[in-house]
């Protein structure tokens, strides 16, 4: 009798009895349970489960029915003598060992270079913490909408109602759906020969490299920039310009005015998360026109800006149909859909329509006609309504926990909005070696060395992401990496001198404090303003325009400053001692590590 090589995944969406019959029918296929072997009894093999024994029954006979097993009187259930027959190249007997000496490592003309970098682990749901952007929980995913979709689309029938024909075209519903409903969102008009769809955002990336780019071609991306695109640009032997990225996108100047192609991903830079803005788009539509450049414009990251207004897609600013636009369905709305497409003049979109008949064809016409109903039922609309509360409440919680507990640097390239924060780790903490620690302890974030397409590589970054957890772990997932970074800092980590001159006892902070004005800039670069008015109120403004203000009360007691706001620091009591050098005011921790500086001026009458 085969001895039982069974498991079960109890993360598996399968239930217990379809993953028996899984495991049952690889081990026939896979030759574990060869041809005329008698499998586990049902008694057996449910204990050796942990499983009702009823559980096994019914899938044996799930087995018997599809004709993989048989019974046989008064000795059990075995695999059927003939289950493998027919098979191409069996005989009965093990198969020859394969040929390793083949020469196939020479005879391959195009080699595909591995990107470095972070790969996400496939148990990635199990970590506690796992700030991993693209990667999405279940909470997310509209399943009862599109669910409903699906269903009404099994019922359509596509060739015979002469809708769709044999040319390769697309679905025209989901066509018709995405110019009315999905492009002006983002201020692009569009019509139907205009409009390609894709198998997702790599598809649209690839056959828009191959048409645009080869030996000839310099085409520019952002420096740090989407490392899969930089793989097929290299592919098509195109010389490549990193060009940097600011506050303001993609920088534009003479180095960029070198290229016939510019890559952008204007809505939210990947993988800075920096939102282009306005004179920034103008002045590279400028060049490009100047210039006679194309563009090819990533807006898969639709703009979600919390502080502030979307701008329109650089396609909607387009005048002189110079932009190839790429975008689709966010993949948090359709696990495994793959529906992209591309926006982009006529003759491109034919040239496109062709080669991605020669590569992949053209998506299923059942995915196509399923996100088309998602559309028109509203489901669309409303997931991305509710998509936009839920990660603006992430995003928010994400920044005001690195507020609150990562003080060693601040964002250098703030943004308004999207799902991900670009991190700095301090110059002493590795970047890698702070994930490879954090990950073991069950905190994922993504070092930065492949998103650098020049050797110098890392800059010391990480990124952070909110679309994979809840709101509620994010505060102590930072809390939890904010720890492991000050372990990894060692000696690194300034620590209050206890015979530091500047250090103010209670009766010197009764005496400097009141009336006092304390000017720094939060972590993610907003300038913040903090008044300490006589008798132990306190206020609090914050942002560009003062958007953010809250009020606290602040006191003295043993030698250490207090404060306590109502919404600021999540609305907890801090207590701190405090050096003053000149203008620069430190807080720390009682008899250990530096809290926070900034700016301060005393009032003219302080003692």
């Amino acid at each position: 009798m085969a001895e039982a090589l069974i498991y079960l995944d109890p993360q598996s969406p399968l239930s217990l009895q379809s993953q028996i019959r899984q495991r049952v029918v690889e081990g026939i296929i896979g030759g574990a349970f060869p041809a005329g072997s008698r499998l586990p009894s049902t008694r057996k093999l449910s204990q050796q489960l942990g499983v009702a024994r009823n559980t096994v029954v019914l899938a044996y006979e799930q087995l018997i029915g599809e004709g993989f097993a048989e019974t046989r009187d008064r000795s059990g259930i075995y695999v059927r003598e003939n289950i493998l027959r027919g098979r191409v190249g069996h005989t009965g007997s093990p198969a020859p060992a394969p040929n390793l000496d083949a020469g196939w490592r020479r005879k391959i003309r195009i080699r595909t270079q591995a990107e470095p970098g972070f790969h996400v682990p496939r148990n990635w749901q199990l970590h506690p913490f796992p700030f991993i952007e693209g990667h999405f929980d279940d909470s997310l995913y509209p399943t009862a909408q599109w669910r409903e979709a699906s269903r009404l689309a099994l019922g359509t029938r596509f060739v015979e109602d002469g809708s769709v024909n044999e040319d390769d075209s697309d679905d025209p519903a989901l066509v018709e759906e995405i110019r009315t409903k999905m492009l002006p969102r983002r201020g692009i008009a569009a019509s139907p020969d205009e409009i390609l769809i894709t198998a997702g955002e790599q598809n649209a990336l690839y056959l828009l490299s191959r048409l645009l780019a080869d030996a000839s071609t310099t085409v520019a991306m952002e420096e740090p920039g989407n490392p899969r695109l930089r793989q097929l640009l290299r592919q098509s032997g195109a010389e490549l310009i990193h060009q940097g990225v600011d506050a303001g996108g993609i920088v534009v100047d003479e180095r960029l005015a070198q290229a016939q192609v510019v890559c952008v991903t204007p809505s939210h830079q990947v993988p800075t998360a920096v939102t282009m803005d306005k004179a920034r788009r103008e002045a590279l539509l400028a060049m490009a026109a100047q210039r006679d450049q194309l563009i090819i414009e990533n807006d898969f990251d639709t703009e979600h800006n919390y502080l502030g207004s979307p701008h329109p897609a650089l396609r909607g600013m387009d005048r002189e149909n110079r932009v190839a636009y790429v975008s689709g369905f966010p993949r948090m709305l359709s696990p495994g859909l793959r529906i992209g497409f591309i926006v982009a003049a006529p003759e491109l979109i034919r040239e496109a329509r062709k080669l991605r008949h020669m590569v992949v064809g053209r998506p299923s016409l059942q995915s196509q006609r399923t996100a088309a109903l998602f559309l028109s039922l509203g489901h669309y609309d409303a997931a991305m309504a509710r998509l936009h509360t839920v990660l603006g409440r992430r995003w928010d919680a994400l920044r005001q926990a690195l507020n609150h507990y990562h003080r060693e640097t601040e964002i250098t390239l703030p943004t308004r909005g999207g799902t991900s924060l670009w991190v700095q780790a301090p110059a002493y903490v590795p970047v890698v070696r702070l994930a490879d620690a954090a990950a073991r302890r069950g905190i994922l974030i993504e070092p930065d060395a492949h998103y650098y397409g020049q050797e110098s590589g890392s800059r010391n970054f990480y990124r952070l992401g909110v679309t994979s957890l809840p709101e509620d772990r994010i505060r102590e997932g930072v809390n939890q990496l904010e720890k492991l970074v000050r372990e990894l800092s060692g000696e690194h980590v300034p620590r209050l001198d206890p015979e530091d001159p500047g250090l103010l006892d209670g009766e010197r902070l009764a005496a400097l404090l009141p009336g006092a004005v304390i000017h720094y800039r939060t972590f993610y670069s907003d300038p913040c303003t903090i008044e300490l008015h006589p008798g132990g109120h306190m206020t609090g403004r914050s942002g560009q325009s003062d958007e953010d203000c809250d009020e606290g009360r602040w006191w003295v007691e043993d030698d250490l400053y207090c404060r306590q706001w109502g919404q600021w620091s999540y609305g907890e009591e801090g207590r701190y001692q405090v050096t003053l050098h000149d203008n620069v005011i430190r807080w720390w921790r009682p008899g250990g590590r530096l809290v926070d500086s900034a700016l301060v001026e005393l009032a003219p009458d302080a003692a």
